[in-house]
């Protein structure tokens, strides 16, 4: 863990919780992808880039989550380094307590503004593809967040960001984080479909080929919806439905798993409402779902 590897000529990865992957360009600068989690994976990347002889010029960020940009602020403070991200994301990034308020639903307690839900705000700017550095390019892979970028290296290796979880942590979590179903499941379709050399998610061993994880991706989003269709065959609330799937996985319940699990089980809702699977009653003053008659 948090050693280098090189994966293509002008192209690396610190292998780190959350990958962050090193695009050379120009005459020895590094475009980072993602900062990792906290002032101590920046510093890994700083100590990796300068270590090498190289300048770091530039960061993108593939999404606005803690574990991806949460050593922007102490590069930038090092650096004076600019970091980009995509639309609603970079706004993200640069007012951070929106995405725990995402995930809240409302104002958040100090306790969830934790590393695993909270970063510290950093400066950013939008991603274009005027910026990116020569011969690499960006590519958008919505769903697990609300503009999540895949970038592409000029050794056609592919850092794929969150699109895919692994089929260890889908057997250990099962329910993955997801923004958007829908979207979600037009990525994986576009990730399996992807053209390149090397394939880098953010969690997962580094692939040869998309095909296989993304299946296995798909057949867990499958698997919840009908989950969720079968639980609401008889009229449920969102907590007592969070707590059957719970039940159903073997999960244990705690204020992390409660935030990120239950914004996607919200998710699943939206997407299952709007095929019109599901609807919504009132019945004494608590708001139920139920399956389509």
């Amino acid at each position: 863990m948090n050693e280098l590897k090189q994966v293509g000529e002008r192209t690396f990865y610190v292998d780190s919780a959350s990958k962050m992957g090193i695009c050379l360009y120009g005459s020895g600068k590094a475009c980072l992808v993602d900062s990792g989690m906290g002032d101590g994976h920046g510093k890994l990347a700083l100590e990796i880039i300068e270590g090498r002889g190289w300048t770091l010029g530039m960061i993108i960020n593939t999404h606005s989550h803690a574990d991806h940009v949460g050593g922007n602020r102490f590069l930038q403070e090092a650096t004076g380094c600019p970091a980009y991200a995509e639309g609603i994301e970079a706004s993200i990034i640069k007012n951070s307590i929106l995405n725990t308020s995402l995930l809240y639903g409302g104002n958040p307690p100090e306790f969830v503004k934790n590393g695993l839900l909270y970063s510290i705000p950093s400066e950013i700017k939008e991603l274009s593809d005027s910026v990116l550095p020569p011969d690499v390019t960006a590519m958008r892979l919505d769903g697990h967040s609300c503009a999540m970028t895949g970038v592409r290296s000029p050794d056609g290796v592919w850092f794929l960001a969150d699109a895919l979880s692994s089929v260890s942590m889908l057997a250990k979590y099962h329910i993955p984080f997801i923004r958007d179903v829908a979207k979600h499941l037009e990525t994986l379709s576009a990730v399996k479909n992807l053209s390149g050399r090397l394939f880098i998610p953010s969690h997962v061993k580094p692939l040869e080929e998309t095909g296989p994880l993304a299946d296995a991706n798909r057949r867990k989003v499958l698997e919840i919806a009908e989950k969720i269709l079968d639980i609401l065959a008889e009229p449920a609330c969102f907590e007592d439905l969070l707590k059957s799937l719970f039940d159903y996985y073997g999960l244990t319940m705690e204020i992390n798993q409660y935030m990120l699990a239950g914004s996607t089980v919200r998710s699943f809702l939206s997407y299952l409402a709007d095929m019109g699977k599901i609807t919504h009653i009132v019945s004494g003053n608590r708001l139920l779902w139920e399956t389509s008659r």
